[in-house]
């Protein structure tokens, strides 16, 4: 289990299309998680997320920083040797922080149903689902955690939000993984048009990952692809419905010309809890 997560990186060139001008990205997140034990078969899930990313929305603007805080609370619960959920709400405040209001608060959540094959396979299956400024979004989970029997080959699967999978070289590992899922961010400074970001995410990488302290701590390196589009819509169009990378009754007018995608340097720092048997909970979507 993933106890505290957090990383920093940068796109190297983002052009906006149909113009000589381009942008960076600068993202930061951390991510806390802190399982509280009620009982024997029932943990509480609490813990909080923050992530920020900044940027220019059009062409030759001046730098936004796109904000967004969300807490975690929730409940995992074993029933028996094979079969376990884990029910999690994440509210959240997204927007660029200036004036912030009701407008700027969703709420989202995830509900996984587990099932323990052995102590090396646990398939997952669930679903992850959130209001945005753009409406509802939603995604089922389909996945699975495979560790192989000489403890050096993982596959940490759920798709499609997230992948992993990696090798361990001892006190190195290389891997690489997949992050995905739409956000959105009100944009709420004084004398400015009443607009949101609609955040799709896709992140492609590779790193190299560093060891320490018994596997507790570790240190990556990552490089990879983002093709994460900041679009600017006006406050109040929506789509009718989001369904993982599927928009339903999308009639919005764009604002900002599109973002290319870019190629990006991240570094993280993990501290990890292993358990006796594993019952990974780390995977849950981040915001």
């Amino acid at each position: 289990m993933d106890l505290l997560r957090i990383g920093y990186g940068q796109t190297f060139n983002n052009n906006f299309e149909n113009s000589g001008s381009s942008t960076q990205v600068r993202s930061f997140e951390a991510d806390l998680t802190f399982p509280v034990p009620l009982s024997e078969k029932n943990v509480l899930i609490t813990g909080g997320a923050f992530s920020r990313n900044n940027l220019q929305l059009f062409p030759d603007a001046d730098f936004t920083s796109l904000l967004s805080t969300t807490l975690k609370l929730g409940l995992a619960t074993t029933f028996n040797e094979k079969w376990s959920t884990t029910v999690v709400l994440l509210p959240k405040v997204a927007s660029d922080y200036k004036n912030i209001s009701g407008d700027d608060f969703y709420l989202g959540g995830f509900a996984l149903l587990k099932l323990k094959r052995s102590d090396r396979l646990i398939y997952r299956f669930g679903a992850y689902a959130s209001t945005e400024a753009f409406g509802i979004f939603s995604t089922p989970i389909i996945g699975w955690y495979y560790l192989s029997a000489n403890g050096r080959f993982e596959m940490d699967m759920s798709l499609p939000i997230s992948a992993d999978l990696n090798y361990c070289l001892g006190a190195t590992t290389i891997g690489m993984d997949y992050f995905g899922i739409g956000r959105s961010f009100n944009i709420t400074e004084d004398n400015s048009p009443e607009v949101y970001v609609d955040l799709s995410s896709l992140e492609f990488a590779s790193y190299i990952q560093f060891n320490a302290l018994n596997k507790s701590v570790l240190l990556r390196a990552k490089f990879g692809y983002s093709s994460n589009d900041y679009e600017v819509y006006p406050q109040g169009q929506e789509i009718d419905f989001g369904l993982s990378a599927f928009s339903f009754g999308d009639d919005r007018t764009q604002l900002n010309p599109n973002v290319s995608g870019g190629l990006f340097l991240k570094f993280e720092a993990i501290y990890r809890f292993h358990l006796k048997q594993e019952n990974d909970e780390s995977n849950s979507p981040s915001e």
